[in-house]
């Protein structure tokens, strides 16, 4: 680590301020690639230039300023059950699940179908340490409905919180409608049980669709998820350094546009989705030692600005097994003792394309033991134990000591990791992790499946989509 450099952080605040500056430099003299006119509008209204093109806008670092201080430092996080967590820099990690083309299916892999998100939903109510799921394609719709239709389904089988993939910007009108007739009469800016989000087009670009899908989503606090991906040595300089700048460059973009829309509206800086190009195979990684420095090096992003921060957390591997588990707990340790706020990818795959239940049951283990060490060393007079030492001096008769009993429950637990002993493990049935972490998610499934909703509040769902089905067909 070098000098000055915190436990939790891989960046001085000198290293900080310089990517910024390289950031607004990059904004002002170059500018970003805006596809929607509205858009290029409202900035140049705000006081921006045009770039070298029509549809590139300069945009000064003094409104950057402006609206990242619009942005609140912490957000709120509802889940359907009506609890709500707040979250921001200094706030423990929240887990969510990835999104995905393809499930696990025996070393095969085949298109997710609704049965099978209806799976993963089920699983997920299951995990503690899952907060949140989020939503996958869904083969068998057709896909301008995936999101509003998967948007139903979690409503269906979870009461975690819900973050939809867009597939339209008419379907976070669809799914706002579906998340307020789930709360009834609760505004969603107190109980926020959806958040949206969109990815800017590395390098240096936002869609007409992501665009819109801010407009669109605006003027109801519903958080927004503004998230960067540049690929290193393909859409992004090769450097981490590099990568780090172009992609907070075209997250303050997006941000700018956001804040705009709705001024204050609750926004997750996200540089966490930045992954490198594997030279050899072409392949892009998402579970490589680059990535988790350059994803948690973000969450240090998001705090100079004020604002949570997101990660993603995937393995190149093609099945639940040990690759599967040291790339994830790479990224997800790493993530956690840098502060990340909300690190996605529980039960990703092969650089996100496939999800897991297996991997979901075993990034759940995961999951809690990095949160443990996030958490660090709690010292005071009573868990430095000094009259218990004196008290005992030589007697190894700790186990049966008040101040064990007091505080033995603090320890760790395994939910599925053994820790009983050769014999033991043989009598169990000799089963790896994987194998322990499949029948864990087979056992939930064994369980008759039920609506979590009511039956009013389903059939207003179902009316929902039917009607945006009928409108985005025309």
């Amino acid at each position: 680590m070098p000098p000055g450099v915190n436990a939790m952080d891989w960046l001085t605040q000198a290293q900080v301020e310089q990517i910024n500056d390289a950031s607004l430099d990059i904004l002002e003299q170059h500018g970003i690639m805006f596809e929607a006119e509205f858009a290029r509008t409202l900035l140049l209204q705000s006081g921006c230039t045009q770039g070298a093109k029509a549809d590139v806008i300069r945009i000064p670092r003094e409104l950057v300023a402006e609206c990242v201080a619009q942005a609140p430092e912490r957000i709120r996080l509802g889940s359907l059950d009506g609890s709500v967590i707040e979250v921001g820099p200094g706030s423990p990690p929240l887990y969510w699940t990835g999104n995905a083309l393809s499930c696990d299916d025996d070393r095969a892999i085949r298109p997710i179908e609704r049965a099978d998100f209806i799976d993963i939903c089920r699983v997920v109510q299951h995990l503690d340490m899952i907060h949140a799921t989020v939503g996958t394609s869904l083969a068998d719709y057709p896909p301008y409905s995936r999101d509003f239709v998967g948007t139903r389904l979690m409503a269906q089988f979870t009461t975690k919180h819900m973050r939809p993939c867009i597939y339209t910007p008419t379907g976070t009108v669809a799914m706002r409608e579906m998340a307020q007739a789930v709360l009834g009469s609760r505004p969603l800016a107190e109980c926020p049980i959806v958040s949206f989000g969109f990815t800017a087009v590395s390098p240096l670009r936002w869609s007409e669709v992501g665009l819109e899908s801010f407009r669109l989503s605006s003027g109801h606090g519903i958080p927004m998820m503004v998230n960067s991906e540049p690929v290193s040595g393909a859409t992004g300089p090769v450097t981490p350094a590099g990568a780090l700048t172009i992609a907070n460059a075209e997250a303050l973009a997006g941000t700018v546009i956001v804040q705009l829309l709705e001024p204050g509206r609750p926004t997750i800086f996200n540089l966490g989705f930045a992954h490198t190009l594997d030279m050899r195979t072409t392949v892009t990684r998402t579970g490589s030692p680059e990535c988790a420095l350059i994803q948690s090096a973000g969450a240090q992003l998001a705090r100079f600005h004020g604002m949570p921060s997101a990660s993603w957390s995937s393995s190149e591997s093609m099945m639940a097994d040990s690759q599967g588990a040291y790339e994830s707990m790479l990224m997800t340790l790493s993530h956690a003792i840098a502060g990340v706020n909300v690190i996605w990818g529980a039960g990703n795959l092969e650089s996100t394309r496939v999800m897991s239940l297996a991997q979901l049951v075993i990034d759940d283990e995961l999951a809690r033991m990095a949160s443990r060490v996030a958490a660090g060393i709690e010292v005071n007079e009573e868990t430095i134990a000094r009259d218990t030492i004196i008290e005992l001096g030589t007697s190894a008769q700790y186990l049966a000591s008040e101040h064990t009993m007091a505080h033995f429950r603090e320890l760790t637990e395994p939910r599925l990791t053994y820790t009983g002993g050769r014999e033991g493990w043989e009598q169990a049935g000799s089963r790896s992790m994987t194998e322990a972490a499949l029948e864990k998610a087979r056992q939930i499934l064994a369980e008759d499946a039920h609506i979590l909703i009511d039956e009013d509040t389903d059939r207003e769902l179902a009316a929902i989509e039917e009607r945006f089905m009928r409108e985005l067909v025309q």
